[in-house]
């Protein structure tokens, strides 16, 4: 399978994680989560899994088999996550991490994947009598990963002494426009709340021409982050709907159609009439775990047997996932935007008992996406409901 192909599917799982993880767990606020380290998280999971527990995996992430999937993660840190501020484009940093306890030795083929595929750093800790310590390690691990940004990847409580393993992945974006915005010409507007209330918010605007599309129902903005020297092209998308009420909607049909995104981006600049578009700050995490079995994966987290390949030892066999802790930060302002995510998975034991001028008005609740345009591959997903609501 080639990677564009790889990376669609990928998406349309982004896109359903999205609608669920927008309409539950967001509900009447503003979101942001990395689906890509999610993915990264999983995938690290099926290479650890076998048997139901694998093909269940590997069903969720629409992929053909672990090796598949290794080597889609594998492209994704090398091609799309490296670094492109020496080279003039955006400062990205991607970092995966594992914590496995001391009394037990990895397998060597996982050990082997770990190393190679996730270029993750292998810890070996103390959960059994140290539980607290290691979360203050991994929180500390993040909140280096992300630039300060994500301060509580694991919260109080979630490591304890039947812990063995974390996996954990950290993700940070910062991009410049290609065309900033004038911070003089920000002004305030009214911007419309889903329950028909409306607020007073800072907007961006410009008179220059914009990449715009409008479709049935909505409008696609995209604004293009200054490039570096390689060929990677990042930018940002605003979905907005027609409707100012519209955005329930949008979702559902995003998170239904295959290939969505790829059908509905802006690729020619047009003249713009109104042309509006809010500041943001987000922060937002969830607990992924409940919406990962609303979409039919459950066997990774229902302790019977599936996690055998991570660990050379007899308690392999009584391995499940707990818990999937994400968190994210999103701003988008004048010069651009900052950007982080971090997924943390605890894994333990099982206890014995169980064309014309287009206006784009982005004054009422949108879409939006932090995309690599010459991979098609999506950073970030989430909602603005309410700019001003950090």
């Amino acid at each position: 399978m080639d990677l564009r192909e790889s990376i669609s599917k990928q998406n349309d799982v982004s896109l359903a994680l999205a609608k669920h993880v927008i309409s539950s767990e967001a509900k009447d606020t503003n979101s942001v989560f990395s689906p890509l380290s999610l993915h990264v998280v999983l995938g690290l999971i099926a290479a650890g899994s076998k048997g139901p527990t694998q093909d269940q995996l590997l069903s969720f992430l629409k992929s053909t088999s672990t090796d598949h999937l290794n080597s889609l993660t594998s492209q994704l840190v090398t091609i799309v996550l490296a670094d492109g501020a020496p080279s003039g484009g955006p400062r990205l940093s991607f970092a995966n991490g594992v914590w496995i306890d001391q009394s037990l030795p990895f397998k060597p083929s996982f050990k082997k994947i770990v190393d190679e595929v996730y270029k993750a750093a292998s810890n070996q800790v103390d959960f059994q009598n140290k539980p607290a310590e290691v979360t203050n390690e991994v929180n500390s691990w993040a909140e280096k990963g992300t630039s300060g940004l994500i301060k509580e990847i694991l919260p109080p409580g979630s490591v304890d002494n039947t812990t063995r393993l974390i996996f954990a992945n950290a993700l940070y974006f910062k991009g410049e426009w290609d065309d900033k915005f004038d911070a003089s010409k920000t002004k305030e507007h009214d911007f419309h709340l889903l329950n028909g209330s409306t607020i007073k918010v800072p907007f961006m605007t410009s008179k220059k021409k914009q990449y715009i599309s409008a479709y049935d129902g909505f409008k696609v903005l995209c604004l293009p982050y200054k490039q570096g020297e390689d060929k990677r092209r990042f930018s940002m998308y605003f979905f907005l709907p027609d409707a100012k009420d519209g955005l329930p909607a949008l979702l559902d049909r995003a998170g239904s159609e295959p290939g969505f995104l790829e059908h509905h981006l802006s690729r020619s600049k047009v003249e713009v009439g109104d042309f509006l578009v809010p500041k943001f700050k987000i922060s937002f995490g969830f607990e992924a775990s409940k919406t990962l079995k609303g979409l039919g994966l459950v066997l990774p987290f229902s302790g019977e047997g599936g996690l055998t390949e991570m660990v050379d030892s007899p308690v392999s066999r009584n391995l499940h996932v707990s818990s999937i802790f994400h968190k994210s930060f999103i701003e988008v302002n004048e010069e651009g935007t900052e950007a982080a995510a971090a997924t943390a998975a605890t894994i333990r034991l099982r206890s014995a008992q169980f064309f014309n001028k287009l206006d784009f008005v982005a004054d009422h609740p949108l879409l939006y996406f932090v995309r690599e345009d010459m991979t098609g591959v999506v950073q970030f997903i989430g909602s603005v409901v309410n700019p001003l609501d950090s």
